[in-house]
């Protein structure tokens, strides 16, 4: 294997394993895991309530997905869980129907915090949440950057069971005493990952101090890196590891090609070759910089296509409008950064173009994870430039997948 590596790769799976086992066996890290193997084929064998069950059918899940037949239940038997799977496999719902399961409803008082790296992610959580416990009367809120603190600290007062957010603005609410944490038994990190490569670790930490002690604890990742697991072991008791190893990490159902461009200044001719094919369905194409998504959205559309386009420098009510269009289809082609690859759940995604590769490969499992979820299929097309076959290689490596050469008939793979 080392033979292939040609040189200058960016990524060493040995030495991401080695750090991990080490992590992993230090002072005993073996007895710091347990493993839960039970595994739950329906959703009606796990002991959940009925009326949160009528949520989950009525919401449209027929048979739990992987991680969710292996991590609803110990979630709900009050478990610290560490779980690892990838974009689009259901890690949402699962701490939903956790949190929801162990719910006191006749307590009108925050007894989960959910915290999300972007606004988008926590919106979306909310959104799966009230739609699973639509029949439970369960009251959640998402408390976000960038939308009005009297009007959180208003719906709050109101009383809710579950509160959503973004590390920044839960941890002012805590502060300021609008949230208040004496009912919080259940904390849970999505993506975790990304919310310490964010530098949210600080804030994490001091929002843990203030919550009670005999808090349960539920860590989410697609990826585990080691600063994850760091984090964990500072507030977990003997958590359940649920892992799909990353060899298992496949991205089933979606179709991976490539385009050789050659050059940079080709992406764009290619691009506009393609966007007959991409009209047809719904496509998300991921640049890396908030400036390069202004110039390629003028671009297009100064060849009269129709595109949408969303970064993090636009407001929140800005990016909630087309991202609105986008959901309804209004607009069919959506052009972003990786900023916001993890909070577009749009279920008519059907075709992903990486018109730049990510700069780092565990962010290309965030990016076409948003196509085929669930099962469905989806295609990914990535566009390679000559200073671009390194981080392919590392990509192809670190997923264990061929990303062949594009085919011709693009259109017959949607």
């Amino acid at each position: 294997m080392a033979g292939l590596t040609p040189e200058g790769s960016q990524f060493d799976a040995r030495q991401f394993d080695a750090k991990m086992n080490d992590l992993l066996t230090a002072d005993g890290g073996q007895d710091f895991f347990t493993s839960y193997d039970e595994v739950y084929d329906t959703f009606d064998n796990m002991g959940l309530q009925e009326n949160l069950l009528r949520g989950i059918y009525a919401y449209g899940f027929e048979k739990p997905s992987a991680i969710q037949q292996r991590g609803i239940v110990p979630f709900c038997k009050g478990l610290d869980v560490i779980q690892q799977a990838q974009s689009g496999t259901g890690k949402t719902a699962t701490f939903c129907s956790g949190i929801l399961q162990q719910l006191d409803y006749g307590l009108v008082e925050c007894q989960a915090l959910v915290l999300a790296p972007t606004r988008e992610l926590a919106q979306q959580i909310e959104k799966v949440m009230r739609a699973l416990g639509d029949y439970l009367g369960v009251r959640v809120h998402a408390c976000v950057g960038g939308t009005s603190v009297r009007e959180d600290q208003r719906i709050l007062s109101s009383g809710v069971h579950v509160v959503v957010g973004t590390p920044g603005r839960v941890f002012d609410m805590l502060r300021r005493q609008s949230l208040r944490p004496d009912y919080i038994k259940m904390f849970v990190l999505d993506e975790a990952d990304e919310m310490l490569s964010r530098g949210f670790k600080d804030q994490i930490y001091d929002i843990f101090q203030l919550l009670p002690s005999k808090v349960q604890v539920g860590v989410f990742s697609a990826t585990m890196p080691p600063e994850a697991l760091e984090i964990t072991r500072k507030f977990m008791n003997k958590p359940v590891r649920i892992l799909v190893k990353r060899d298992e990490l496949t991205l089933e159902g979606i179709k991976q090609f490539h385009v050789n461009v050659e050059k940079e200044e080709w992406k764009l001719e290619t691009l506009c070759d393609l966007y007959e094919t991409l009209a047809i369905t719904q496509s998300v194409i991921f640049v890396n910089t908030r400036r390069k998504v202004d110039w390629l959205t003028d671009k297009m559309r100064s060849r009269d296509h129709t595109v949408s386009a969303t970064h993090g420098d636009m407001d929140q009510n800005t990016r909630d409008i087309i991202m609105r269009e986008f959901r309804s289809g209004s607009s069919r082609v959506l052009i972003t950064t990786d900023l916001l690859a993890r909070g577009i759940d749009v279920q008519q995604v059907s075709l992903v173009i990486n018109y730049d590769l990510p700069t780092q490969p565990e962010n290309y499992l965030h990016r076409i994870g948003r196509s085929g979820r669930f099962g469905r299929k989806g295609v990914a097309i990535n566009f390679i430039t000559r200073d671009d076959e390194r981080m392919l290689f590392d990509i192809q490596k670190f997923y264990n997948v061929v990303i062949e050469e594009l085919p011709s008939n693009v259109a017959d793979l949607l």
